[in-house]
């Protein structure tokens, strides 16, 4: 148990442990602190979105929906490894999960893994307060891979975080060990990251501290009004089509990216045909 780190402390421990880190917009002060406590922490919680592309994912998580405001996490991992960092206090990410397991991580007194939860979202204890929360870019169905820049990322968040708090890799949990609800992460096992995070743990600091000139782009909710525009996602919402689950929003805009994408490539086909027959005449 630990009063959270400042958001200064907190991207410095990130940098620290070699994670590369994109800052969106006004993550520092994006949060859901008037709704509650923020801390004390316990732990990291991993979870996956149900979703591919990272503007959009990235995007989804600051934003959220109607029923669940954004942000919904700390950090977005993408499949390259890069962090990109969307809120920071309480976030919607941990929702309710089981007082033991709580108990558990706290103490870090259990064996492989927490005890299996029996409480989640509806009747389980606040976790938003409890936890920082990771959301990977996953599409959650066990084929989508896991990038080998993707798993180290995960590994150098969770043990950034371990690390500044004097925590073991105990601390760090996925959301399907907090939560009856979850299945989430789906592709690899808790207790092999943890396994992974405790390796790096009984080293120093891994990586050469990413710097802001080299691996950050901070961009301005201007920035981000314009991306998300460019992606033509608005017209594909309905105005006041409001109670979407989460995620849905995202992959609308994966099905609308991909057929954008295909009619490229059949304009680009045809440019060529177009060319090579000039050049044939010529």
């Amino acid at each position: 148990m630990a009063t959270p780190l400042s958001a200064a402390a907190f991207l410095a421990a990130l940098r620290a442990e070699g994670v590369k880190v994109v800052e969106v917009g006004n993550w520092r002060t994006h949060n859901r602190n008037s709704k509650g406590a923020w801390g004390p922490v316990n732990g990291v919680i991993i979870h996956h979105t149900v979703s591919s592309g990272t503007t959009s994912s990235v995007q989804f998580c600051r934003d959220g929906y109607s029923s669940l405001p954004g942000p919904l996490c700390h950090g977005v991992i993408d499949k390259a490894g890069v962090v990109h960092l969307v809120g920071y206090g309480r976030a919607n990410h941990a929702g309710g999960g089981d007082p033991r397991v709580l108990q558990q991580v706290t103490d870090e007194s259990y064996g492989a893994a927490p005890s299996r939860p029996t409480k989640g979202n509806t009747n389980g204890t606040d976790g938003n307060s409890r936890f920082y929360g990771f959301e990977c870019i996953n599409r959650g169905d066990g084929k989508d891979p896991w990038p080998d820049a993707q798993l180290d990322a995960i590994e150098r968040v969770s043990a950034a975080i371990c690390r500044a708090h004097g925590w073991s890799a105990k601390s760090a949990i996925g959301h399907l060990e907090w939560s009856a609800d979850k299945i989430d992460p789906r592709g690899f096992t808790m207790p092999d990251m943890r396994a992974r995070v405790a390796r790096r743990l009984a080293g120093k600091p891994g990586g050469t501290p990413t710097t802001p000139e080299e691996n950050d782009v901070t961009l301005s909710d201007e920035d981000i009004r314009r991306i998300w525009a460019h992606e033509l996602i608005n017209p594909i919402i309905k105005e006041g089509d409001n109670t979407r689950q989460a995620g849905t929003y995202v992959r609308y805009a994966d099905h609308r990216q991909v057929t954008l994408l295909d009619r490229l490539d059949r304009i680009e086909a045809l440019l060529k045909k177009l060319t090579d027959q000039t050049s044939t005449d010529k």
